[in-house]
């Protein structure tokens, strides 16, 4: 019989681990069956509808994911909403359950959330400075790297030209991701922006997604005429195949998928030292900068402006570098783990 796996993400919107959980099913598709247990109305439902995948909508209480994580062999929690109701399934049923941690925010320190994080099979770390914040977490937990994934973007080559020609002065530099500020430091990019905005009037900057600091930061960037925001948008491939530059100033990640994105676009970045950038940024293939740093960050965009022949180096490294990191690598490394958690159990599908 062919192994179920249940896939439990019960954010409201789409961010990159939503990406990352809808890239993982699309890629296993075929090797197991697989149920989605998400948030009734929320934004992966809704995309992952053509998907051969059976979709269980829930409240997002506990019970409710109880009940709908009943009849598979081996549950994945996406993300740390859901590891508290998995842990009760596995008292009841012994489903086995592995946890994907995709954040370097420290874990909850109460005796509750060691037995949950003990009981897991394992739990699988974006990066491993992420796996190592689980590990300072406690030692006894099984822990291993799996990284995301590049998202394989589609590109319109017209829609593309269309955005340059629209937003493009001369060099477009470009930032994507949730307008979160505290976590992707849009305001150092907005900061840069107003400090050059007369010297490099060829400099324009692009804020590709929305989210709840959107008012703010449009406010914090009231005036400045090299500044666009686009809102959230679902062709990222076009935004990034427009750009000269990818920036990513954050002061917190995982690992920050979207930056094999850029690199798969074959764009240079530049990316704060946080989390598990570092694991793919660097030797060749991008800038690091230091968190908050914005006079590192506006010296990494002269640089790469004044010098196309750096950009096209950091462009083609990192292309060459973001080939590893597939879906399907993905998608075989977590094939991987499921079996053996179900094979540990002595159960079989």
């Amino acid at each position: 019989m062919t192994l179920t796996v249940a896939h439990v993400n019960l954010a409201h919107g789409y961010r990159g681990g939503e990406r990352q959980t809808e890239l993982l099913i699309r890629a296993l598709a075929g090797s197991v069956r697989q149920v989605l247990v998400g948030r009734r109305g929320a934004s992966l439902i809704g995309r992952l509808r053509d998907a051969p995948i059976d979709i269980r909508p829930v409240s997002g209480s506990h019970w409710s994911v109880i009940r709908a994580t009943s009849g598979v062999d081996v549950v994945h929690v996406h993300e740390g909403r859901s590891v508290y109701a998995t842990f009760v399934r596995s008292l009841m049923s012994g489903t086995p359950y592995i946890v994907t941690r995709r954040v370097n925010n420290p874990i909850g320190d109460h005796w509750l959330a060691h037995k949950v994080y003990r009981r897991a099979f394992g739990v699988a770390a974006v990066a491993a400075e992420v796996a190592n914040v689980v590990r300072a977490f406690d030692a006894a937990v099984r822990v291993e790297v799996i990284h995301s994934s590049s998202s394989g973007l589609t590109v319109d080559a017209a829609v593309a030209a269309g955005i340059r020609a629209r937003d493009s002065k001369g060099c477009l530099v470009g930032q994507v991701g949730a307008l979160d500020n505290a976590q992707k430091g849009q305001e150092y990019t907005i900061g840069v922006a107003r400090e050059i905005a007369h010297s490099h009037p060829d400099i324009h900057f692009l804020l590709v997604g929305g989210g709840d600091d959107e008012a703010m930061l449009k406010r914090l960037a009231d005036g400045l005429p090299n500044v666009s925001f686009t809102g959230f948008v679902d062709n990222v491939g076009d935004y990034l195949a427009a750009l000269d530059v990818f920036i990513l100033p954050s002061n917190r990640e995982g690992i920050a998928a979207i930056l094999l994105d850029a690199m798969d676009r074959g764009l240079p970045v530049i990316a704060s030292r946080v989390g598990g950038v570092p694991e793919i940024v660097g030797s060749g293939n991008g800038i690091l900068i230091d968190p908050g740093n914005t006079a590192q960050l506006r010296d990494a965009i002269l640089a790469l402006r004044d010098s196309p022949e750096l950009r096209a180096r950091l462009g083609e490294e990192g292309r060459r570098f973001a080939r590893a990191f597939t879906a399907e690598a993905m998608a075989s490394k977590y094939l991987r783990l499921y079996r053996t958690a179900l094979g540990a159990t002595g159960r079989h599908p």
